[in-house]
């Protein structure tokens, strides 16, 4: 009984249920975000410095992840893609999130014309596929670091915006809404108050799911050399200049894809392992 009763302790934290899946994704997260912050710090050779002889070279000591096909430290260049991949993935979704939430809560409200012409030019927008708009933008202007930024937020900015408005719109049919606008509050209160507190929840959990499609999206674009440009490398740059590593099970390329998959493979298992009332929309 005692065993069971610390079972039972161990798996409610603040009165929510959680498991050993989630927990051991969430340490995957929190250990990839702490490297993307102090890796500058704790990188061994700089990562445009050739440290060995032959290319593709194999997991030893002082190169722990082996040699790139120029001879460069993995190590250095992993630790250092995870600074880059998650920077610009988390830059990227949160300017998509924060701007379609709070357009979605506007159209909610309002209604009318604006949520009319708003729904509609976002359809549009969402209309056109991701990979290709990415494609066209990045080739078209360049992908530097705030480029690809931006035109990843603007990518997934409808999908935001759309989760967003019908969760809100949900919200604005209750009665409490109803009795907010009989005492007159203004259209900023009731979406700051009102609203936004009561789907916060499953927001963060749209987060989450389009933080993995940016990383994914990048590694892509990365990979079909539309990403950042040497010396710089996220990780789907690193696949793509030692993918001729492939044959060879070279380090080089098997390390980057694994560093993308538990990446998003993490973020989506500690979502699906969330508590139901924070996924759900109606919560």
């Amino acid at each position: 009984m005692t065993m069971a009763r610390a079972v039972s302790s161990r798996r409610s934290l603040l009165g929510h249920s959680y498991n050993l899946v989630g927990v051991v994704a969430s340490l995957v997260i929190l250990a990839w975000t702490l490297v993307a912050i102090f890796a500058p710090y704790v990188i061994p050779h700089p990562i445009g410095d050739i440290v060995d002889d032959d290319y593709f070279g194999p997991m030893r000591q002082g190169l722990w992840l082996g040699s790139d096909y120029l001879g460069r430290d993995m190590l250095s260049r992993v630790l250092m893609g995870a600074r880059y991949t998650v920077g610009i993935s988390l830059a990227a979704v949160s300017i998509a999130c924060f701007s379609g939430v709070v357009l979605g809560m506007i159209a909610a409200v309002t209604g009318g014309w604006l949520d009319t012409c708003l729904s509609r030019f976002l359809d549009a927008m969402n209309s056109i596929p991701s990979k290709l708009f990415g494609l066209v933008v990045v080739a078209a202007v360049g992908s530097s670091i705030p480029v690809l930024i931006l035109t990843l937020a603007v990518i997934y900015i409808p999908g935001a915006y759309r989760f967003a408005r019908a969760l809100a719109v949900n919200i604005n049919t209750m009665d409490f809404m109803t009795v907010a606008r009989v005492r007159g509050e203004s259209t900023v209160y009731l979406i700051g108050s009102e609203i936004l507190p009561n789907i916060i929840r499953p927001v963060l959990a749209d987060f989450g799911l389009r933080f993995v499609f940016i990383v994914l999206l990048l590694s892509g674009l990365s990979f079909l050399g539309l990403g950042l440009q040497p010396p710089l490398a996220d990780w789907g740059a690193l696949v793509r200049e030692n993918i001729g590593g492939l044959p060879f099970a070279a380090p080089a390329v098997i390390v980057p894809s694994l560093a993308i998959a538990s990446l998003t493979i993490s973020v989506n298992l500690l979502i699906d392992n969330l508590p139901q009332k924070i996924r759900d929309r109606d919560a």
